[in-house]
């Protein structure tokens, strides 16, 4: 069975173990169902999320030009204390950011390789801990915009990592910690103006993820240096596909790449 399409980062759906969907133009692959199945990977060109011409990837799925044009991708987004909307200051365009940024946003610790503080928006609430591979996350706050969550999270990472060890994710290298204690013990550092949207009776959520083996050594592949590429998956995690020969494959990282993929 052959498929090919541009990469997305898999769509998900809550269950035990998450469901995970591979989405291309005209195909629609529940991958669960490839676990113990032999798939080919071949990369066949670039196609840029926002233009769609073959060009050469530059981050987040987007060419070079586009990367630094697209509203979508602007520095607030992975520094959402740079958000500027609510005080109705454009970056890119207005229009696009008053709806992205004016919406409901958690500030939530999540527990992946270690604990960590994150933002989301609340509509990608529980995607966006999928996506980190968290086994267990809790919300601390809800604000209006993404601006108050920015500084939250700016605040919080003081006293707590604002990042995840994706090699230590991927090993289910895990300890289980207690978040609503951690969580108490952050309240006070919450700044001034956002300590009425503290979340008092959040209780953890628990994520399973459908994984048969973990690896013990980790071997990224990377399209471009290996363009065609055969294994056996075993396991699915974060955006990350794990195979038995202990290469994983990071979906999200190689979005804009098209591939062709044959499953035996």
């Amino acid at each position: 069975m052959q498929y090919q399409g541009v990469l997305t980062k898999m769509q998900t759906e809550i269950a035990d173990p998450i469901q995970y969907y591979l989405v291309f133009e005209s195909d629609f692959i529940h991958m669960n169902q490839l676990l113990n199945k032999n798939i080919q990977i071949d990369f066949e060109r670039y196609q840029c999320l926002a233009c769609g011409k073959n060009k050469k990837i530059f981050r987040q799925g987007y060419c070079y030009d586009d990367f630094y044009n697209q509203p979508q991708v602007g520095d607030w987004v992975m520094r959402p204390e740079l958000s500027t909307a609510h005080l109705g200051v454009e970056d890119r365009d207005l229009e696009f950011e008053k709806k992205a940024q004016l919406q409901p946003h958690i500030v939530y610790l999540a527990n992946s390789s270690n604990v960590k503080v994150g933002v989301t928006r609340k509509s990608q609430v529980p995607t966006r801990w999928i996506d980190q591979g968290a086994h267990e996350a809790i919300e601390i706050v809800e604000v209006p915009n993404r601006y108050l969550a920015g500084i939250t999270e700016v605040a919080l990472k003081e006293h707590v990592a604002d990042k995840t060890n994706w090699r230590t994710m991927l090993k289910n290298e895990i300890v289980d910690e207690n978040l609503n204690d951690i969580k108490g013990k952050l309240q006070k550092f919450i700044p001034e103006e956002v300590k009425e949207y503290f979340v008092e009776n959040g209780k953890e959520t628990e994520i399973k993820f459908p994984v048969l083996q973990y690896p013990d050594k980790l071997k990224s592949l990377n399209l471009e240096k290996t363009p065609q590429y055969t294994g056996v998956l075993k396991g699915i995690k974060g955006q990350y596909l794990i195979f038995e020969d202990n290469t994983v494959f990071n979906v999200r990282n190689n979005e804009g790449y098209v591939v062709s993929l044959t499953i035996s």
